[in-house]
C-alpha cells in the first residue's frame, strides 16, 4: 500500500513537472516573439540644394524641312531615268526624262509658223509707212506674230515638263518608276527630302505659353543614336487646339550627318533658359504610389535611429534625380534603398556600402 503511494507521489510530481516546463518554453518562446527585431540595414542620402535651370520635357516628331514625292505633270513614256534609290542630289539636277520626240517635231513646225509670221509682219510694217496697207492688215500681221510666238513659248514649256529636275538639294528614296514605263500625269516618281536642318514639332500645355519664346535652347534624345542633338525653338503656332488644349511648337536642328530622319519619335527637352535653387533626392529614394509618392526620414534620437514615413512632392527629373517641391528641407537623411521592409518608426542602421552601384552614386 506505501508503494503505490510512493509511486502515484512521483507519477504526479513528473506530471506537474512537465506541464511546469511546458509552461516555462511557451512563456520563453512568447518573450523571444514580443522582442523587438533587430534594426533594419539601410542606404542613407541627404536631401540636397542645387541650381537647376527648368527644363520642359514633352515628346514629339521628327520632319524634314523641305519633303516632297516627286511626281511628273505631264504623261509620257520614261526614256531615261538618272537617278539611284537613296542618291544626293542637288537642286536643278535632271533626274528623269520622258519621250517628247513628237513634241520636238511640232516644236519645229510651230517655229517654222513663228518664222513666217515674222517675215509677213516686218513685210505688212514696212508698207504701212507708205500706206500701203490698211491699219487692220498691219494689226492682224501683228496678232498672228504674237499668237506664233506664244505656240512656240507654249510648246517649250510642255517640252520642259518633261524633263524632271530636282527642286531643291537632298536626298532621294526608293525609286518607284522603270524604264519604258508610260507614266500618266501626277504619278509617284521618289520621295525627295532635305536633311539638313530638320524640324522636331511637339506639343505643350497651354499654361506654359507665358514662358515660351522663340529661340530658347531645345535638346531631344532618339532611340537610334545614343546621343543629345541641340536645337532651337523656331516658331510657336498662335492658335491653341481645342481639343487638347496643348501649344503647337516647331523647333529646328543642324543635321549635317543626316542622323535625324524625319518621322522618327524623339524625346523632347525645352531650356527655359533661367537658373532656379530646388531641393533634390536619388529617383531611388522616392516611393511612387497612388495615393502619393513618400519618403521614410531618419531620425536621430539620442544614438537611435529610426524612420518616419513622410508624404512630398515631387516636380521635375534632373538625370537621375528628382525636384522636391515640399515635405523636406535641405540636409534631411532619407532611406535610399531598404524601404521595402521599413514602417514607421522602425529601428535602422546606416550601412552605405551595401548600397547597388548606381544608388551608391546617386548617394554620394
Amino acid at each position: 500500500m506505501f508503494k503505490r503511494f510512493v509511486v502515484l507521489i512521483l507519477v504526479l510530481g513528473l506530471l506537474i513537472g512537465g506541464i511546469f516546463w511546458f509552461k516555462q518554453q511557451q512563456a520563453a518562446q512568447m518573450a523571444a516573439m514580443m522582442a523587438p527585431p533587430p534594426p533594419a540595414t539601410v542606404t542613407a542620402t541627404e536631401v540636397q540644394a542645387q541650381d537647376w535651370r527648368p527644363r520642359l520635357q514633352a515628346v514629339g516628331t521628327v520632319s524634314a524641312t523641305q519633303g516632297i514625292e516627286l511626281a511628273n505633270e505631264v504623261g509620257g513614256l520614261v526614256r531615261e531615268i538618272a537617278f539611284e534609290s537613296g542618291q544626293q542630289v542637288a537642286r536643278g539636277e535632271v533626274l528623269l526624262k520622258l519621250d517628247d520626240e513628237v513634241d520636238q517635231a511640232e516644236l519645229r513646225g510651230l517655229q517654222a509658223a513663228l518664222e513666217l509670221a515674222r517675215l509677213k509682219f516686218k513685210r505688212v510694217e514696212r508698207l504701212i509707212k507708205d500706206r500701203s496697207v490698211s491699219q487692220s492688215e498691219y494689226d492682224t500681221a501683228q496678232a498672228e506674230l504674237s499668237n506664233a510666238r506664244a505656240q512656240v513659248a507654249s510648246k517649250q514649256a510642255m517640252i520642259a515638263k518633261k524633263v524632271i529636275r530636282a527642286p531643291f538639294d537632298g536626298q532621294l528614296g526608293l525609286r518607284a518608276v522603270s524604264l519604258g514605263q508610260y507614266l500618266p500625269a501626277g504619278s509617284s516618281i521618289a520621295p525627295l527630302v532635305k536633311l539638313d536642318p530638320v524640324y522636331v514639332d511637339f506639343s505643350l500645355p497651354e499654361r506654359y505659353l507665358p514662358q515660351l519664346a522663340v529661340g530658347q535652347t531645345v535638346r531631344v534624345n532618339v532611340d537610334a543614336h545614343q546621343q543629345t542633338f541641340e536645337g532651337s525653338l523656331a516658331a510657336i503656332d498662335p492658335d491653341v487646339d481645342a481639343k487638347t488644349r496643348q501649344i503647337r511648337m516647331r523647333a529646328e536642328f543642324p543635321n549635317p550627318e543626316g542622323l535625324l530622319r524625319p518621322g522618327m519619335f524623339a524625346r523632347v527637352a525645352l531650356d527655359l533658359g533661367r537658373n532656379e535653387p530646388v531641393l533634390s533626392l536619388p529617383r531611388v529614394a522616392i516611393t511612387y504610389a497612388p495615393y502619393g509618392d513618400s519618403v521614410y526620414v531618419i531620425i536621430d534620437a539620442e544614438g537611435k535611429l529610426t524612420v518616419q514615413q513622410r508624404q512630398v512632392q515631387t516636380g521635375a527629373v534632373l538625370g537621375e534625380r528628382v525636384v522636391i517641391e515640399s515635405g523636406l528641407s535641405e540636409g534631411q537623411r532619407v532611406v535610399l534603398t531598404g524601404q521595402v521592409k521599413l514602417r514607421n518608426g522602425a529601428a535602422v542602421q546606416i550601412d552605405n556600402k551595401v548600397a547597388p552601384a548606381d544608388a551608391g552614386a546617386a548617394a554620394q
